[in-house]
């Protein structure tokens, strides 16, 4: 089964996270099949990018995003929501 999780980056004490679709046996900062965003929880207010159309396509096919994720994913797609439209 294919899930959508978080990998960790950064140094010691300074965490970094990839927002990534992979098979849910592979290791936690292993193989993975897609970046689709990244999330830094050390900035004011957390930084969080994510491509929600990959996403969607994702959860399309049968992906499972983990608790953080799904949480990461409606903070995304409130804010999304909230931009503020040029015309």
């Amino acid at each position: 089964m294919v899930r959508i999780r978080l990998t960790r980056l950064g140094a010691k004490k300074r965490p970094f996270y990839r927002v990534i679709a992979a098979d849910s046996r592979s290791p936690r900062d292993g193989r993975f099949l897609e970046q689709l965003g990244h999330y830094n929880p050390m900035t004011t207010p957390s930084d969080v990018k994510l491509d929600l159309a990959r996403i969607d396509h994702w959860i399309s096919v049968g992906a499972q995003p983990s608790d953080t994720v799904a949480r990461l994913i409606a903070k995304a797609r409130i804010a999304a929501d909230a931009a503020p439209v040029e015309a």
